[in-house]
């Protein structure tokens, strides 16, 4: 089993929620940090996951944040089975990014 540290980054382009990494069908992964970075205004933030085996999503952060700021969503490890994934939406889209830290466990020794 090989592990990889991997980044995927948050630009959104819509008030919808936004796929930000999906666990590869071969993985479990552990979402590590969700950071964002509001540069201004107001802005209501919410995680969610799909989960595959069940076809269910489930909200597993909310966020109400004012700008210039920072903040960090995942208040502990969130894990993902295989083909799960978690995405973010953001009431208004300017000025927001985000990054999710993320180790992923692979189980047939390569990235993918």
């Amino acid at each position: 089993m090989a592990n990889y540290y991997i980044s995927k980054f948050y630009a959104p382009t819509t008030t919808n929620t936004v796929t930000v990494y999906s666990c590869p069908s071969n993985s479990r992964a552990v979402i590590q940090n969700i950071q964002v970075a509001n540069i201004s205004g107001s802005k209501n933030l919410t995680v969610t996951i799909n989960q595959a085996s069940t076809s269910t999503n489930f909200v597993v952060a909310y966020a109400s944040i004012t700008g210039p700021t920072t903040c960090n969503l995942a208040n502990g490890p969130i894990v993902l089975q295989e083909s799960d994934t978690i995405g973010i939406s953001s009431s208004n889209i300017s000025s927001i990014t985000g990054v999710m830290s993320i180790l992923e466990m692979n189980r047939n020794d390569q990235n993918g």
